[in-house]
């Protein structure tokens, strides 16, 4: 007898075998009429003959066992079967959650409700300028306790880690501004907002002068504003350092407007280098793009045109390979000094691939309008003058202040001795002032200029100027306590006593708000080839790391930290049409 193993397929061929012999009987025309009982007889016998005897059923019980054994169970199947269904409900539930959290926050932000007009009772604060410490402030800011005022000579605010982005084309500049009345509109009490420059903060009068600057001018265009409160967050100039020729040739990076001129003079550089009869000199020059500050926008900016080249410069205008060229260009001995060692050479290495030259310790000393004159030490420690010809400049290098910072800092004596902004205390007052609050890259206080320090500093504030009203509601209420308690009887008087203990509970709670204390979460930057650098703070350490991992991150760090869900969704549309259909290569 065979064993079950062989048993098993050789007993399903003899069946096969007898079911292909009894259908070939039946198919045979006329088989119920026209087949003799005889031959009815020898075909059972020849299907008898193919059919083995019964196996056992133990034995194929054994040999199943044998072959089927590492087979996972049928209730373990169920069980993991079940997992998968009931993950994959929780995963479309929550899509379906997500998708209506963001249409009820996009139909809220549609339909503001109204709001209660300003009551001239109350203080008159007045904010200057809508950078990320000034809408940080307005977002959290209570404004039922003051009469708001923002003054800004721009009506949005913008979301400066992207800009780089725009000047390519990965983002359009819409996409990462907010209109300052949308989310001012929301607000419970009505804030007025100027469009105006403000021209000078007289410290002594408590009041600021504006200047309406646009294009179209109606019969006032210069007026006054009196404050009782003033937070100064009006930012800072692009620095210069006195290098003559960068103002009138160079490229800024702080504003829509300088994307916006960058952007159309990448394409008028590409255009004129492929126009007819161009000396190759020339078009070498045309297509040399030159980024002064190894900064993170220095850097990003540099990753960014140097993917434009490679995506869709390469491909619709082939001429150029051979020439398009950027450098960057640092006096410092590396870029991102921020950063750890180990993701400066990582970014330099990247760079490297990329063809990316970096020119660091090299000092730009003028600027013309077809090159820049920078000095450089070479290997033997020798100082070395050379021309860098250049068809675009990019100048991102630091900050200066503004005259209207400058006027008011010479207004106060405390801050003779202040250079780079007006110096504040650990509640960012202004120093020699009771009244006055400085946020942002205009006030100096020991943090390094950048978006995350504003942001943090105008929260700060709101938190401050919310306890400041308790205080002041607490102590009235107190002072009227105190002089109904003068004059009410025994009962009265004990019942106002245990009111009086509880608000002074309260007031010391309130009062207890300590100094500005700034949190790092870390530093971010792009470096091109879909690849960036993270500096972050973990735990009790930092967390160093970079690649394409690490873009992720960025963009989903970048993503979460816009304004508002109308800028997420615009961004997010922005990198899909941009990894679909490429940068658009037009010149406007």
């Amino acid at each position: 007898m065979a064993s079950p193993a062989v048993a098993r397929p050789w007993a399903a061929f003899s069946a096969n075998a007898a079911f292909g012999l009894r259908s070939a009987a039946r198919s045979s025309r006329g088989f119920a009429t026209t087949t003799s009982t005889t031959q009815r007889a020898q075909l059972q016998q020849t299907v008898k003959r193919n059919t083995p005897a019964r196996i056992p059923r133990d034995s194929v019980q054994q040999g199943f066992k044998r072959n089927y054994s590492s087979e996972t169970p049928k209730v373990v199947k169920k069980k993991s079967f079940r997992f998968l269904r009931w993950t994959w409900r929780l995963t479309y539930l929550s899509a379906i959650g997500g998708f209506a959290w963001m249409c009820w926050g996009i139909y809220q932000n549609r339909t503001p409700e109204d709001q209660a007009e300003p009551d001239p009772n109350k203080k008159t604060l007045v904010v200057l300028g809508t950078g990320w410490g000034s809408v940080s402030l307005l977002k959290k800011l209570d404004t039922e306790n003051y009469n708001v005022i923002v003054i800004s000579p721009r009506n949005y605010f913008l979301f400066t880690p992207l800009l780089p982005s725009c000047t390519t084309g990965t983002v359009e500049h819409r996409s990462i501004m907010e209109p300052i009345r949308n989310f001012l509109r929301h607000k419970k009490a009505a804030v007025k907002y100027y469009e105006a420059d403000a021209t000078k903060i007289d410290y002594e009068k408590k009041v600021v002068y504006i200047n309406d600057d646009s294009e179209i001018k109606g019969a006032t265009s210069a007026t006054e504003v009196p404050f009782d409160m003033l937070v100064v967050g009006v930012g800072a100039e692009n620095a210069t350092f006195g290098i003559p020729g960068v103002k009138e040739h160079g490229c800024f990076l702080k504003e829509v407007n300088d994307a916006q001129k960058i952007r159309k003079r990448i394409m008028d550089c590409v255009e004129t280098a492929t126009f007819k009869d161009q000396t190759p000199e020339e078009v070498r020059r045309l297509l040399h793009m030159v980024v002064v500050g190894g900064g993170p926008t220095g850097v990003e900016f540099a990753g960014e045109l140097q993917d434009f080249f490679e995506n869709d410069l390469r491909k619709w205008i082939p001429e150029i390979t051979n020439n398009f060229h950027v450098t960057l260009v640092e006096a410092l001995p590396s870029v991102l000094p921020m950063f750890s060692k180990q993701l400066i050479d990582y970014t330099e290495q990247t760079f490297k691939e990329e063809t990316i030259d970096i020119r660091t310790k090299t000092m730009v000393k003028n600027v013309t309008e077809t090159y820049i004159e920078a000095e450089h030490t070479d290997a033997q420690g020798n100082k070395v003058m050379e021309r860098i010809p250049y068809g675009l400049l990019v100048w991102a290098t630091g900050n200066a202040v503004r005259p209207v910072v400058k006027d008011l800092m010479n207004q106060i004596p405390a801050q003779k001795d202040s250079r780079r902004g007006l110096a504040v205390n650990e509640y960012l007052v202004v120093k020699g002032t009771d009244n006055v609050w400085a946020v942002g890259d205009c006030a100096v206080a020991n943090y390094a200029p950048t978006a995350q320090v504003a942001s943090q500093e105008g929260s700060f504030l709101a938190r401050l100027f919310n306890q400041m009203a308790k205080t002041e509601s607490i102590e009235q209420e107190l002072a009227i306590l105190s002089e109904e308690q003068a004059s009410a009887q025994k009962d009265a008087r004990d019942e106002a006593l245990a009111k009086i203990k509880e608000l002074q509970k309260r007031l010391r709670r309130t009062k207890t708000m300590g100094p500005f204390e700034y949190s790092h979460q870390g530093s971010l930057a792009y470096i091109g080839s879909e690849k960036a650098v993270a500096d972050i703070s973990w735990l009790t350490g930092n967390l160093a790391t970079g690649g394409q991992l690490t873009y992720f991150f960025w963009r989903s760090a970048y993503l979460s930290m816009c304004f508002s869900t109308r800028n997420r969704i615009l961004v997010c549309m922005d990198w899909l049409k941009t990894q679909i259909f490429g940068r658009d290569v037009s010149r406007e």
